[in-house]
C-alpha cells in the first residue's frame, strides 16, 4: 500500500473487506458438514464440527450423534467459536477504525493483537478436533479431514495474516496520511 504510491483513501477498505472474506469462511467452517469425510465408497462417514453422522451401507439413511456429548467435543466447538466471535468483533471494529476520517493507528494496533488473540482460540479448536476425534471415535474405511475443515484453518491463516498487517500498518503513518516529502532517485546527466 505505501511502497507503490498507492492512495490511502482508495485501499483504506482492502484490510476490513479482507476481514469480511475471512468472517464468511468462518460462517462456512462452522456451518460445514465437510470437517470429516470418507474418501472412498461406500461413502459410510461425515462429520461436521457439532455432530457425527455414519451410514451403515450405500443408499442407508444417516444415523447421527452429537459430539456435544464429548468434553472434547464441546472444547473444541467453544474454542473455534470464540476465535470466530473474536473475529467478527474485529471486523466490526476495523469498519469503524476505517470509517473515521482521522484514522487511530493505536487503535489498528490494538485490532491487530486481537486478531492474534483470536487465531489462538481458532488453532486451538482446530487442533483439538482431529487428535481427540480420530482416538475416540471409531473410524471405518479411509477418511479425510475436508473442505470445512480446510475453511477453518484458512480463517485462521487469514487471522494470523490480516494480524500482522494491522500491526504493522502505524508504523507507515506518516506515508499512509501523505506527510512525507516524496524523495526521487534522479541524476542529472
Amino acid at each position: 500500500m505505501v511502497k507503490y504510491g498507492l492512495d490511502y483513501t482508495r485501499c483504506r477498505w482492502i484490510l476490513p473487506l479482507l476481514l469480511g472474506i475471512g468472517v464468511i469462511f468462518g460462517i462456512i467452517a462452522l456451518a460445514g458438514r465437510g470437517w470429516l469425510e470418507s474418501q472412498t465408497l461406500p461413502y459410510v462417514h461425515q462429520a461436521s464440527l457439532w455432530e457425527s453422522c455414519r451410514r451403515p451401507e450405500q443408499g442407508g439413511n444417516w444415523n447421527c450423534e452429537s459430539l456435544m456429548g464429548y468434553a472434547w467435543g464441546r472444547a473444541a466447538a467453544a474454542t473455534y467459536l470464540v476465535g470466530f466471535l473474536l473475529l467478527v468483533i474485529c471486523f466490526a471494529l476495523a469498519i469503524i477504525a476505517f470509517a473515521i476520517d482521522t484514522l487511530r493507528f493505536n487503535f489498528i494496533r490494538g485490532i491487530g493483537g486481537l486478531l492474534f488473540v483470536a487465531a489462538v482460540f481458532s488453532i486451538m479448536g482446530l487442533v483439538i478436533y482431529p487428535v481427540k476425534f480420530s482416538t475416540e471415535i471409531e473410524m471405518t474405511g479411509v477418511n479425510m479431514f475436508s473442505w470445512a475443515y480446510g475453511f477453518g484453518w484458512t480463517t485462521a491463516i487469514m487471522e494470523i495474516c490480516l494480524g500482522f498487517f494491522f500491526c504493522c500498518l502505524p508504523n507507515y503513518e506518516d506515508q499512509i496520511l501523505g506527510n512525507v516529502k516524496p524523495t526521487y532517485f534522479y541524476s542529472s546527466p
